[in-house]
């Protein structure tokens, strides 16, 4: 008979020996399970590390983690930033899961908090991972559960400055040359209009009225204003022209080869292909954005006709 359990994760390893093993969690960043997938030991170890997780014991951290994920403010995360908080939250669970909620009153706390972040190897991922390690308590504020606060500003580890990264004619010009043609068209849309890849993977047709683009950036909807505020963008006679030759196959703008929406890992893993082959170093999407807000300016565009930014 086969069961379905849900949320359970898998992951491969490599041995030392060569051998190729295969571990089960009870979820992503949950505990290990015992047994043969099927095995009564395994259904048995399944069944107990989620009656922990419902019932957490009140007395540590990770009561504190457990109650977040189940809250509200949670579930109404965008799917991939719940995915980039579960890894990090998969960290702070490992290193403060059993800390006694009692020593969130200890001043030396914060040093520990601190010690942990700082052993990150990436500088970037380590401000990540603070940050959401100060959502968790702040969530736990709210709730009551700590009054823990840090003791005032905390200086970033990660800084960078990319305000000289802009795609100039020859990086545009060697990325033309070898990308196909629906990359191409994503890069006119980014330069040209100065929006972010996920909004521009997802701008539907609806939105183009033959002289704007009307749409709200992801980065305005928040849970009090749940359907955002929209843009106006202006359509370039460049854009145009590329919007003329796109093939209307879908509800959205923006297609693959094959007529279908760009999925992000795919579009991720094609841009960069495509940059690599053109020889584009040190250059991102991303960075198309300035580049866009640059050629408006230059226009000398109105701060209200480059919103969105």
């Amino acid at each position: 008979m086969r069961i379905n359990l849900k949320g359970l994760a898998s992951a491969t390893k490599m041995l030392a020996s060569g051998e190729k093993v295969t571990y089960h969690y009870a979820w992503r960043g949950g505990p290990r399970l015992s047994g043969e997938p099927g095995s009564p030991e395994f259904i048995l170890s399944y069944e107990q590390a989620h009656r922990k997780r419902r019932s957490p014991d009140l007395s540590v951290f990770k009561a504190i983690i457990t109650d977040y994920l189940a809250s509200r403010e949670f579930d109404e995360l965008r799917e991939r930033t719940k995915s980039d908080y579960l890894k990090q939250i998969a960290k702070i669970e490992r290193a403060f899961g059993d800390l006694p909620l009692a020593a969130l009153s200890d001043p030396k706390v914060t040093k520990e908090f601190l010690s942990w972040r700082d052993r990150i190897a990436s500088a970037k991922q380590a401000d990540y991972a603070w940050t959401v390690l100060m959502l968790i308590l702040a969530h736990g504020r709210k709730v009551g559960m700590t009054s823990y606060r840090p003791p005032g500003r905390i200086d970033k580890l990660y800084h960078a400055d990319r305000s000289d990264k802009i795609w100039k004619d020859h990086h545009v010009a060697a990325f033309m040359a070898v990308a196909p043609e629906p990359l191409q068209w994503a890069l006119i849309f980014a330069a040209e209009t100065g929006q972010r890849q996920g909004d521009l993977l997802r701008l539907k047709w609806s939105a183009y009225d033959g002289h704007w683009l009307r749409l709200t950036p992801s980065k305005r909807i928040t849970r009090k204003k749940p359907n955002g505020r929209p843009v106006e963008v202006p359509v370039s006679r460049r854009l145009r022209a590329v919007i003329e030759k796109l093939p209307r196959v879908s509800p959205i703008m923006l297609t693959n080869g094959r007529g279908r929406p760009w999925q992000g890992n795919t579009f991720r893993k094609a841009w960069g292909a495509a940059t690599a082959k053109a020889g584009i170093v040190g250059l991102t999407f991303h960075d198309l954005r300035g580049t866009a807000v640059t050629r408006m300016s230059e226009a000398e565009l109105t701060p209200q006709q480059m919103v969105g930014r």
